[in-house]
């Protein structure tokens, strides 16, 4: 069993209690967790805000913010491997994805040390003589930082960069489920040189999260996770009014006209909603298909699902690894049963294999005869594909926007002005068109409705944690004029 400690005020420590994580290829516990109490949260939280205030980070030029954040890309490049192995341990994710995107979350880091020092305040063109007046952009506060399981390094990473890029410190609250990666990317962290207390690092369930949001030092909470959760965060921060930022699910429309490229759209598709297991919030559950394709598609997307790799996650031919927890799994089966019950069609999977860890092999509904099905309306967050049919490019629209959920989107036609029209109407935060699941730190994340609001990623998201001061400077040497004299 290895050991893992948290991360509170530049020291390492084992918490008040510990937790077992369990390794879901196995079903087994492999390493001991820190759980914080309410008093570590509040110990992390003090120190967050005593690096704030009265350390060297509040006085550091922006300059010198973005050379400690350029060396902690650095050093997550240099870790990269090493992270991706532990990722892979505690969640289950695919070795061969989670060496890609760690090796690319560096660049996150990297994007946010070169914006730091162009975070910029404006002059106004007053309209009083005499006076000067311009804008300064100053940092929150104190940030809590919550992430799920799931990308935990690229989520942190679109919280951590913009807020130290805008000069705000950092409570990260990593998922009970599978915090490893988190607690050792806080030992790297640890070595690039910040002021103590800059990033804390904790674990820990509900009691850890609600004290953690809802404390009276924290100026904003930035959240990845589920609708229900962000409920009781958004009710939490009216304890001490702090701003958020809310990145939650997703059902996303995955749009193929019968102009599209076939072959690129299904190999899209698969990597859609296959790719890290279906645990993705932007995976694009809903095939939204042309009828006049809809049965050559669907042949050729479950010739390629049945032909997908499942094996043990550590293993690069593995192309499918297991769910990351037991409840994922039995969530999935209940689901489709109550989709088959109301009509879906099974076209492939939907069973477990025999033996351990939580598998689940690629599966797909057909909904198309079943409008009503549930599959098409709740988030499995599994790999599971539900499929439902149309005729006119109107009622493709409108099954896209017939969600809750407001994330992303997939586009595939060879049309330039049907593209146009489809961007111009759907309900969501990304449209990708002709492609999907692709990824910049230099293009924003987020969504509408029950997909949360606030952006991650980009110019807007170090924006997003700053205020805006107004400065007034009167510029005569004459007296202020007595204001009761009557003249």
């Amino acid at each position: 069993m290895q050991e893992y400690q948290q991360y509170i005020g530049g020291q390492f420590d084992a918490g008040a209690a510990q937790f077992d994580s369990i390794d879901p290829a196995t079903g087994a516990a492999w390493a001991r967790m820190p759980a914080a109490s309410v008093a570590d949260v509040d110990r992390a939280v003090q120190a967050a805000e005593q690096a704030f205030f009265a350390s060297d980070w509040a006085n550091m030029t922006a300059s010198q913010r973005g050379k400690l954040l350029l060396r902690l890309a650095d050093l997550v490049a240099e870790n990269a491997q090493r992270l991706a192995e532990l990722e892979t341990r505690d969640t289950g994710k695919i070795i061969r994805e989670t060496t890609a995107q760690i090796a690319y979350v560096a660049e996150f880091y990297r994007y946010y040390a070169g914006l730091a020092d162009k975070i910029e305040g404006a002059h106004l063109p007053i309209d009083k003589p005499d006076m000067e007046v311009w804008l300064r952009r100053e940092p929150l506060g104190v940030v809590a930082a919550i992430v799920p399981w799931n990308s935990q390094l690229f989520l942190s990473a679109v919280k951590i960069g913009p807020a130290l890029a805008a000069g705000c410190t950092v409570v990260l609250k990593a998922s009970e489920e599978a915090p490893a990666p988190l607690l050792e990317f806080a030992r790297i962290f640890d070595q690039v040189g910040f002021p103590p207390g800059v990033l804390n690092v904790i674990t820990g369930g509900p009691e850890a999260g609600a004290a953690l949001t809802s404390h009276s030092k924290i100026a904003h909470v930035a959240f990845t996770g589920g609708p229900e959760t962000a409920r009781h965060i958004v009710r939490n921060s009216a304890e001490n009014l702090a701003s958020t930022s809310l990145e939650l699910g997703g059902k996303s429309p995955f749009i193929v006209f019968d102009d599209a490229d076939i072959e690129s759209a299904v190999n899209a598709q698969i990597s859609g909603i296959f790719a890290a297991t279906g645990q993705s919030c932007v995976a694009g559950s809903r095939l939204v298909i042309s009828n006049k394709i809809k049965d050559q598609f669907l042949a050729r997307l479950k010739e390629k699902a049945e032909a997908v790799v499942i094996g043990a996650p550590n293993d690069m031919a593995t192309e499918v690894g297991p769910l990351c927890t037991k409840a994922q799994r039995d969530h999935a089966l209940a689901l489709i049963k109550a989709s088959t019950e109301a009509g879906a069609k099974l076209v492939t999977g939907g069973t477990t294999p025999d033996g351990p860890g939580y598998y689940f092999p690629p599966t797909i509904l057909d909904c198309s005869d079943s409008p009503n099905a549930p599959c098409l309306s709740q988030e499995f967050f599994g790999p599971v594909l539900s499929v439902i049919s149309f005729d006119t490019e109107a009622e493709a629209l409108a099954i896209a926007n017939d969600t809750k959920f407001g994330l992303a989107s997939g586009v595939f036609t060879q049309s330039l002005t049907r593209a146009h029209r489809m961007i111009r109407g759907i309900r969501a935060g990304i449209v990708w068109v002709n492609t999907y699941r692709a990824v910049s730190p230099i293009a924003p994340f987020g969504g509408h409705g029950l997909s949360g609001h606030g952006r991650e990623g980009g110019l807007q998201a170090a924006l997003d944690y700053t205020k805006v001061k107004a400065v007034w400077l009167r510029t005569s040497d004459d007296p202020i004029p007595d204001p009761f004299v009557m003249r």
